[in-house]
């Protein structure tokens, strides 16, 4: 029996509307003998140090939800209250947590919060009685030296105090200095935490210490270990005649990227015939990096750790050694490359009528840029003429972009035309201009072809019944979308809050205030008011693309949940059916991956925004 399986059963037993609290004895008597006693206690233990349980003065255990508890991550807001965001939140409401019942815990750890009963209409309120597990081992800040100790104040406002340093751990720095402190004493009620120097960062000025304090502050890896360029190094330039033993070669198919103008790391393809009147044929060509990045190895560890490329304003993060990610895994113009391949036959109205995933050898015909495509659409005749030979495959590009979107928009689907700016910076880094991103057909095009190809694996894998990483999106929460009504009362537009939201709902929301002044306040706070998306194994569609299947497989150069999902393609074709036991050791593996790229996902995206904002504040 598994770990998840008993871990499972001891969750379901106290989930029961009949549950009392009961010893750990009891416990395993009313489980029966199917469970295994020595899984039994390591699992109890477990759940007791997560705060998933709770076991009482009287030595029973019971779940924290039925004891007025909440268990959870804590988010410390800068003015010095935080919120306990409940784990598995379903309908609980997040709780409030005032300044004088914080009893040391910082942002982002994992704690265990006493719930308060809350009065009417109002959110309820707790006070945390333990940190389950701390997220802030190292601090990033400025170095304050008094004699013989020192203080470090944190960049990150939210993580509420200072760090004490004692003089034997300055390691170096002085007054002033940006540095990197790693946490030894964590704080209590009355006592701050304690510290050590790990790294000076430089003095407040230096060109790019700004940038490079975010990096630190996220925890994000500068460069690679010398193991891992090593294994990079070993990675063949070419592909042999051997390897494309069982790859269907599309080598003379006309197939072409389509990225920004300075992308290196081309991980997709496409390529659209028509079939007849009714029917088109897109294939979307997918880099197969699985093949070279291959399970538990130097590179795929180093790949799982980062979780992600970061993208940030002066510099790219990649998941990957660029001897791979712009090298034998990018799917540059004129070179033979090994792709997974997702072929779907769409019919006008955007339904999939059928569909073959399967690994392939291809070369792309033509490296195009969004302003290519955006050019040869306008009628540019020079870009016209220059690329002749795809002239008829644009248009049913552009053709079948509009059939895919409008299959989406009568599903419900939510698309927020937010404005995002790009800073432009010189070769010293220093920002020169401020533009605005263009997002029109030609970014469609890829846009709505990778969405199809991400849903069709998705429903393909979840029919198969094998353990899988969607990428989910909840629907919101009922309190938030009340607040969004009340805001849209404001400009005479109705919108009744239900207790499970649909797509639809949101989307004749944002089409009624379209075109007017309060559109990018009332978008923006639609969009404040859902659920991020993450990864995880139970798949519960997403919410925001009404797409009840739904996964990441589309780049797994630079997103490792894209890498697993071609790993998992690969296992399946392989072996189409897994054992029980097998399964459940796979999908304890796949949940702690999907976690572990949830949190490095949203840390990139925190740095990439933090830079941004840095470089737009410059300017």
């Amino acid at each position: 029996m598994q770990t998840k399986d008993v871990r499972e059963k001891i969750l379901s037993l106290m989930r029961d509307g009949s549950y009392a609290p009961m010893t750990s004895e009891e416990l395993v008597d009313a489980l029966g003998h199917d469970v295994n006693p020595n899984k039994f206690w390591d699992e109890l233990l477990a759940l007791e140090q997560n705060g998933e349980i709770i076991k009482t003065r009287f030595e029973t255990y019971g779940l924290p939800e039925k004891m007025g508890l909440v268990a959870g991550r804590f988010q410390l807001t800068s003015k010095g209250f935080g919120f306990v965001i409940p784990d598995n939140k379903g309908d609980r409401p997040d709780v409030f947590i005032p300044p004088r019942a914080l009893h040391g815990a910082m942002n982002n750890d994992r704690v265990l919060a006493r719930v308060n009963n809350a009065a009417q209409g109002k959110k309820p309120e707790g006070e945390i009685l333990r940190i389950i597990t701390h997220a802030n081992n190292k601090v990033v800040g400025v170095f304050h030296q008094t004699g013989d100790f020192a203080f470090v104040t944190p960049d990150d406002k939210r993580i509420g105090q200072d760090v004490y340093v004692m003089r034997k751990h300055f390691n170096g720095a002085k007054d002033g200095q940006k540095v990197v402190v790693e946490i030894t004493e964590w704080p209590q009620e009355h006592r701050k935490a304690e510290g050590k120097v790990t790294e000076v960062l430089g003095n407040i000025g230096d060109v790019g210490l700004e940038i490079l304090s975010i990096i630190k502050q996220n925890d994000l890896p500068l460069t690679f270990p010398e193991e891992v360029l090593e294994a990079s190094r070993k990675v063949p330039k070419s592909i042999k005649k051997s390897e494309l033993a069982g790859r269907r070669d599309l080598r003379e198919r006309t197939v072409v990227t389509v990225d920004g103008e300075d992308a290196k790391d081309l991980d997709d393809a496409v390529y659209v015939e028509q079939i007849n009147d009714n029917e088109y044929l897109l294939g979307v060509y997918i880099a197969d990096v699985s093949y070279y990045v291959t399970e538990d190895s130097v590179l795929d560890k180093e790949a799982r750790e980062r979780g992600t490329s970061v993208y940030l304003v002066d510099r790219v993060l990649p998941m990957l050694p660029e001897r791979l990610s712009n090298g034998i895994c990018s799917l540059n113009a004129g070179e033979d490359r090994l792709s997974m391949a997702c072929e779907m036959h769409i019919d006008k109205m955007g339904k999939v009528l059928s569909y073959e995933i399967f690994p392939a050898v291809i070369n792309v015909r033509h490296r195009l840029s969004y302003n290519i495509v955006r050019a040869i659409l306008a009628g540019d005749k020079e870009m016209c003429d220059k690329y002749e030979d795809i002239l008829p495959m644009i248009a049913r590009m552009d053709i079948l972009r509009q059939i895919l979107h409008d299959k989406r928009a009568r599903r419900g689907a939510v698309d927020f035309d937010l404005p995002e700016q790009k800073v432009i910076l010189d070769e010293k880094l220093h920002p020169i201009e401020i533009v605005q991103r263009i997002h029109g057909n030609a970014e469609s095009i890829i846009e709505e072809f990778m969405l199809a190809a991400n849903e069709t694996v998705a429903q393909h894998m979840f029919n198969q019944h094998w353990p899988f990483i969607y990428r989910v999106h909840d629907i919101p929460n009922e309190e938030k979308m009340q607040e969004f009504a009340k805001l849209l009362a404001n400009f005479n537009i109705k919108f009744i809050p239900k207790e499970e939201t649909e797509p639809k709902d949101i989307q004749q929301a944002v089409k009624e205030i379209a075109g007017r002044p309060e559109e990018r306040l009332v978008t923006t706070v639609a969009l404040r008011s859902m659920k991020q998306a993450v990864y995880q194994t139970d798949n519960i569609g997403h919410f925001g693309l009404a797409a009840k299947y739904y996964t990441h497989f589309t780049s797994p150069i630079r997103r490792y949940p894209d890498l697993i999902v071609h790993r998992l393609l690969r296992a399946w074709m392989t072996k189409p059916t897994l054992k029980e036991a097998d399964a459940e050791k796979l999908g304890d593996k796949l949940d702690v991956i999907a976690d572990h790229s949830s949190i490095r996902e949203r840390a990139a995206a925190d740095a990439e925004r933090a830079t941004v904002d840095l470089k737009m504040c410059e300017y």
